[in-house]
């Protein structure tokens, strides 16, 4: 077992695991990722990576957050760099959607690998909130709902983002095809003045 003479703080040695299990689930998949693959690829001890994660699920949740993190920055970043036009919001949300499961097929990897931890369920509902909240803020400008409406619409919107995902990871859509729709049921679900 190979260690390292190097001392990181916690948080830098706990951001070194995170960054080593990303690239251990790009290369031999989640299953490929426990504690002890983790410590040997990383060069540390078994016990520093179970004082950090204490479980392989605790490790997965961690990664799954990181990741997450890791999407809604980029999304947040877009949404800077964006037109003020609805459809050119609208479109970067759905292209920074889609991005997830092309550029981070990672966070895929990790959520399937967790399926069934009820831990995870919390989790997801979390990150669906936050992801969700994301989106009704960078709407709310070009939309004639009251927020709580916008926000029940964004929901929606998002669960019909995971049934094109899921066309789109099962080749029966493009990347460009998946984006228009996503694109076009964003816009389309804004509302007018009327809808309130």
């Amino acid at each position: 077992m190979a260690t390292t003479s190097t001392r990181l703080s916690k948080q830098a040695r706990r951001e070194q695991l995170l960054n080593t299990a990303v690239t251990i689930v790009r290369t031999r998949g989640a299953d490929g990722l426990t504690l002890v693959t983790l410590a040997e690829a990383a060069g540390v001890s078994r016990p520093i990576v179970y004082d950090h994660f204490g479980t392989r699920p605790g490790l997965l949740l961690a990664l799954h957050r990181r990741l997450d993190e890791r999407h809604r920055a980029a999304i947040a970043e877009a949404l800077q760099e964006a037109g003020p036009a609805v459809d050119e919001v609208a479109r970067v949300i759905s292209a920074a959607y889609f991005a997830c499961a092309t550029d981070m097929p990672e966070l895929g990897a990790v959520s399937a690998a967790l399926k069934g931890n009820p831990e995870m369920e919390t989790i997801q509902r979390e990150l669906l909130g936050g992801y969700t909240d994301l989106m009704a803020a960078a709407l709310l400008p070009h939309s004639g709902l009251a927020p709580e409406a916008l926000r029940l619409r964004c929901v929606g919107v998002l669960g019909a983002a995971e049934a094109v995902a899921a066309e789109l990871n099962r080749g029966r859509a493009s990347v460009d095809d998946a984006v228009t729709a996503l694109t076009g049921l964003i816009v389309g679900g804004l509302g007018t003045r009327t809808d309130r």
